[in-house]
């Protein structure tokens, strides 16, 4: 457990892609496998909750994603890029093994050369350990500021996804249920510009987190091994169940910190990776299904942008507002889970 008496949330920006791809629009794709099957139209959006993803412009590298957020955040926050003395990369999605994608979006955002660079990696927590590691950082006076950002880019992902289902002849109710949650994968990219925070601050400001590893059970989701192009495999089932596990753990911890129980949070945003997912989060944690803003329905599963990207759209539309508290409550693969608390 960690606690914050310096960090502000000075600035959110995030892109959302240009193109729309429904649920509808995948089943229709995956008619030949409906039919085979036996599947009832409609199936996808019932069981995920997913009305719609967004997809980026064919070609689009991650880096060029986080890109355009980063470039909303320095506009928004009327900050010059030679002022950003930290960059972090986050995504689940990179432009390819070496050099670091944070490398690219330096260059794309015309940062300085005295700027600190790096990419982090941890599924679909990435954005939030980055704000845990700006975070260090500042309180302990080593940077003043920083930008963290994420692209996600889901294309590939969906395309080869439904090309393998479709050209599996021995493809059964049963071996098509790993693919699924490749099935709700959306892009999006996200910036966040963190300072130190100023006396009398009116800022939101990050005071709190807990975090908790599971990895017993990171062989749950496999995305990317060799030999298997940009295809994963999930257990989804499993690790629903195991994830609220962690999650329950974690926030046993968290909300064990005086003013951070479940009736001193506002408002909670979260991984979302289903409606199902979320139902049972919020029943395990006995939490109120009310304070739960979501995106899912549009946005899909976004990944690393997912979390951050929602508090940022309940801030925008005036629905987490000066006063209040809220907590994001992130769960990634591996099995990791990390909640991080925001006051405002």
């Amino acid at each position: 457990m960690i606690e914050y008496s310096r960090v502000c949330l000075h600035t959110f920006g995030y892109v959302l892609p240009p193109r729309i791809l429904t649920s509808e629009d995948i089943e229709n794709r995956l008619l030949p496998v409906y039919e085979k099957l036996k599947l009832p139209s409609g199936r996808l959006q019932l069981m995920s909750g997913i009305a719609q993803r967004r997809f980026w412009d064919p070609g689009t590298r991650p880096s060029q994603a986080a890109s355009l957020a980063g470039k909303r955040v320095l506009e928004a926050a009327d900050i010059a890029a030679s002022q950003i003395e930290c960059l972090i990369f986050t995504s689940v999605s990179r432009d390819m093994m070496e050099p670091a994608t944070a490398s690219f979006v330096h260059n794309n955002l015309g940062l300085s050369s005295d700027c600190l660079i790096f990419d982090i990696s941890n599924a679909c927590l990435g954005f939030l350990d980055g704000m845990v590691m700006l975070a260090n950082m500042i309180e302990l006076g080593q940077v003043g500021n920083g930008l963290i950002v994420s692209g996600e880019t889901a294309e590939e992902l969906v395309e080869s996804t439904l090309l393998s289902l479709l050209q599996d002849e021995n493809l059964s109710r049963k071996s098509i249920k790993p693919a699924f949650a490749s099935l709700t994968i959306g892009s999006g990219s996200m910036g966040l510009f963190m300072s130190r925070s100023r006396e009398n601050e009116q800022r939101p400001r990050l005071r709190h987190g807990a975090w908790r590893a599971n990895t017993v059970h990171s062989d749950l989701c496999h995305g990317g091994q060799q030999g298997e192009g940009t295809l994963m495999a999930t257990d989804s089932e499993s690790l629903l169940y195991r994830g609220v596990e962690t999650a329950a753990l974690t926030w046993k911890t968290f909300s064990s910190s005086p003013g951070w129980s479940a009736s001193d949070i506002d408002r909670f945003f979260c991984h979302q990776v289903g409606s199902a997912h979320a139902r049972l989060l919020f029943e395990t944690l006995r939490l109120e299904q009310d304070k739960n803003f979501e995106t899912l329905e549009f946005l899909g599963n976004v990944g690393s942008v997912s979390a951050p990207i929602t508090m940022a759209m309940a801030m925008e539309k005036g629905v987490f507002r000066p006063g209040q508290k809220g907590a994001l409550l992130g769960i990634g693969s591996g099995i990791n889970c990390l909640m991080l608390g925001v006051e405002w």
